[in-house]
This record gives C-alpha cells, sequence and structure tokens, in this order.
C-alpha cells in the first residue's frame, strides 16, 4: 500500500517526529486505523516518553490547589510557547485554551485538569511533593502530560487537520467546579464535540473503560444547622434538644432513597458530618449536620435537593427546634453523560489502538466529575484509562499513597490525538460562514 510505504519513509527520515496525516487521505478503514497506530509509535519513542515524564514529576514536586495553579499554567504556556501553538489566557483564572490547526470549524476539544488535592503525601520517592498539605492524588499531573504530548503530534500535522483541535487545561475541577467557569468565558465557543480521559488504578495497564449515557452521577454537598436552646443534661425538660432533632432527621433523610425513590433509579443521600457540643453532661444550642447527595438524573437529583429541604426542616420543627439549610451551589456538577454518537467514535479509535478486547463497558459511578459541564453544553465522550501495574497494592485516586503508572502516558496521548484527528475527519464543518479564531496571550 503507497500509504504505508509513505509512512515508513516518514519514519525513516524523522526519528523524533510523528508521522504526518495526509489532508488527501481516503476516509476508508484502512486510512483511518492507520492514524492511531502512527501516533502511538511517535508517543512511545523513549524521548517523547521521558519529555512527558519530566513535566509530569515537575507538575507533581509543585502541586497547586483549585484556582491557585499558576506556576503549572505558566509550565504549561511555555511547552506551548515551545511548540508554536498560540493559545488564550487567562481562562477562569488560571486555565489556558490552545489551538491547533486551520483555525476554522469543524472544532474539536480535548480536556484536561491542573488542580491537586488538599492532603500529605505518604509515597516516598525521588519526586515527592515539595509542598506540604498538597498532594496530585487524582492523577491531573498525568493528564496534563499526556495532553502536552498529544499537542506536540498535533502540531507538526497543523497543516493535515481538517478543522481546529482545541486544547483545555482545567482548574479547579476538584470541588471547584472549574469547567463551568471556563464555559462561562467562552472556552468551548464554536467548539462542537469535546473528549477527556482519567486516569484509573482499578483498570490494568492497556485497557480504557467508559460507556455510552451517563457515566457519573449529579452531585451535590448541603449543611444544615438546627438550632435549639442548651442545658443541663440532667433536666433535658428545660431543653430543647438539637441533637435528638438532627438525629431524627439523619433516619428521616434515609427514607428518601428506600421509600421515594424508583429502585431502578440509582439515588444516594449521605450524611457525612455530624458537630454539636463539647461536654458529656450539657445540651449544646446547636448541631451542625452536612453530607452529600447523588443521582442519574436531572429531574431525581432536583426533586433530592427539594425534599432534602423539606425533611430538615419540618422534622427539626416537630422537635421544636429550626433549621437553616444551606446548599453548596459551587459544587452542584450536574450528570456527566456520554454522547452515543461519540462513544461509538471512541470505541473505534480505542480499538485500532488497543484491540477491542480491551475496552471495557463499565457501570455508571456515583462520583462526580464537572467535565459533566462540557457534556452538557455540548456532546461530550470521557473515558478512563487503565494504569493498573500486575503487582503491587492498588490505591485509588484520593488516597496519600496512590501513585501514578506513567507508562500509561503513550497510550494517553496517542489517544488524545487519534480521537481529535480522526473526529475532524469523519465530522467536516456544517457552518456556513465558518469564524475565524482570534488568539491571544493574556500574559
Amino acid at each position: 500500500m503507497a500509504f504505508l510505504k509513505w509512512v515508513l519513509l516518514i519514519f525513516t527520515l524523522h526519528s523524533f517526529m510523528p508521522t504526518p496525516i495526509s489532508s488527501n487521505l481516503s476516509l476508508n478503514k484502512e486510512a483511518l486505523a492507520q492514524i492511531p497506530l502512527n501516533f502511538l509509535e511517535f508517543s512511545k519513542k523513549p524521548e517523547i516518553m521521558d519529555w512527558m515524564v519530566n513535566i509530569r514529576r515537575k507538575i507533581h514536586e509543585n502541586r497547586e490547589l483549585g484556582y491557585e495553579e499558576f506556576e503549572t499554567s505558566k509550565l504549561i504556556r511555555a511547552e506551548l510557547d515551545l511548540m508554536g501553538i498560540p493559545y488564550k489566557y487567562p481562562i477562569a483564572a488560571t486555565g489556558v485554551v490552545g489551538y491547533i490547526g486551520t483555525g476554522k470549524p469543524p472544532f474539536v476539544a480535548l480536556r484536561a485538569d491542573m488542580d491537586a488535592l488538599a492532603m500529605e503525601e505518604l509515597v516516598e520517592w525521588e519526586h515527592k511533593s515539595k509542598v506540604p498539605g498538597k498532594m496530585h492524588a487524582c492523577g491531573h499531573d498525568a493528564h496534563v502530560a499526556m495532553l502536552l504530548g498529544a499537542a506536540k503530534m498535533l502540531q507538526h500535522n497543523q497543516n493535515d487537520l481538517q478543522g481546529t483541535v482545541v486544547l483545555i487545561f482545567q482548574p479547579a475541577e476538584e470541588g471547584g467546579g472549574g469547567a463551568k467557569i471556563m464555559l462561562d468565558e467562552g472556552a468551548l465557543d464554536n467548539v462542537d464535540a469535546i473528549f477527556a480521559l482519567h486516569v484509573t488504578a482499578r483498570v490494568p495497564i492497556g485497557m480504557v473503560a467508559s460507556r455510552p449515557g451517563p457515566i457519573s452521577a449529579a452531585m451535590g454537598f448541603f449543611e444544615a444547622v438546627i438550632n435549639g436552646k442548651g442545658g443541663h443534661a440532667a433536666i433535658p425538660q428545660h431543653t430543647v434538644d438539637p441533637i435528638l432533632a438532627a438525629s431524627n432527621v439523619i433516619v428521616s433523610l434515609q427514607h428518601l432513597v428506600s421509600r421515594e425513590a424508583d429502585p431502578l433509579d440509582s439515588q444516594v443521600v449521605s450524611i457525612a458530618k455530624f458537630q454539636g457540643g463539647g461536654a458529656f453532661n450539657v445540651i449544646p444550642d446547636s448541631v451542625t449536620i452536612g453530607g452529600t447527595f447523588r443521582a442519574f438524573s436531572k429531574e431525581s437529583f432536583l426533586q433530592l435537593r427539594q425534599r432534602i429541604e423539606e425533611v430538615i426542616s419540618k422534622q427539626a420543627s416537630v422537635q421544636r427546634c429550626n433549621a437553616t439549610v444551606i446548599f453548596d451551589e459551587r459544587s452542584m456538577y450536574p450528570v456527566n453523560s456520554n454522547n452515543k454518537e461519540l462513544h461509538e467514535h471512541f470505541r473505534k479509535v480505542a480499538g485500532e489502538i488497543l484491540g477491542f478486547e480491551n475496552i471495557i463497558e463499565m457501570q455508571p459511578q456515583m462520583g462526580g466529575e464537572d467535565f459533566a459541564f462540557f457534556s452538557e453544553s455540548i456532546p461530550g465522550l470521557f473515558f478512563f484509562l487503565g494504569m493498573k501495574e500486575t503487582e503491587g497494592a492498588v490505591h485509588s485516586g484520593h488516597s496519600p499513597y496512590f501513585r501514578v503508572n506513567e507508562d500509561v502516558f503513550p497510550y494517553g496521548a496517542a489517544l488524545h490525538a487519534s480521537l481529535a484527528t480522526t473526529y475532524l475527519l469523519q465530522n467536516p464543518t456544517k457552518h456556513i460562514s465558518p469564524p475565524e479564531v482570534s488568539y491571544r496571550d493574556e500574559l
């Protein structure tokens, strides 16, 4: 096949650069199947692998919390500058949006989150956090490194891209709703589809997991202050006991799922905070409780929210107390739902890179993910990239012992680049008058 001979020649002549993807490729199965394999071969080159690993370790040593990722953002912009990739900054305080390709439709986005967690790293290794009390315990440092790896490959092929790839480096995924702020500030203007990955130690390396439809739940946090009248525990008749009221509230909240929700419509209400009193013989004036609620549909989520407020207020009233319920609006994430057509596209691309037998159709999970703001706005696809090793303990995300298997980087970078490139080839623009993208660097 002439194309394959040409590919081999390019690989021989360019030991450091990926195989260009010809804009004249016909959209046949063989040509499309070759694109992911070319990207994977390039991303496995030692010099590219070492480059991605080095970036990840720099970020890991100097981790930053949501909306504080100034040094991380600076590193990303420096790498984009070296590659000649234009970008917009700042978006949502520290976010960066890069552009590769024609600057015209169609637009497809790739997203990586940047923020760390407020926890102490307990993994002893050469590149342990240099910042006390902060750790990349969810793999966001790896996400950034792999997206930059994809950017390097895509930039080399920019003249062959049939549209524009938008690189989304997002702040504050861990409870800060950074995706919502980026969306409000126009990060996805004109974008037709978006893809994102997340590393997981629950799936073996060389495998991926996803599903069409809901993949993670809508989630929110709430807190309630239940006020009564304190006094000596030996004479409770002279008090209005908020501890008793809070206890009844907690039991009643569990009935929302067990007695009001459809058993086939998965929902969760969990109380994880109970604060009140400081002595064995004193009934306090007030008690504070807090928790989370989750659901897989917008309707169920809103119904839960309404009933949580009603149950807390009315149950407190039964016990002669009053209650104030506060919902943390910033923590409210919608359902993260994968577009069915994009999921099929993902399956084809991942199958070429990893083999179709290494694609897992997973069950939806109750964890929240703010990529949901993107996938609620435009068609989106979110998948998990396996990095579990055959031996050793498995520590999931948000553990102080969490480790990233850096051998997964070539797969993540190749999947990013392949998903975007083949999407553009298979989805020519539907816009009548393609809007030009105006790039700016707001340093």
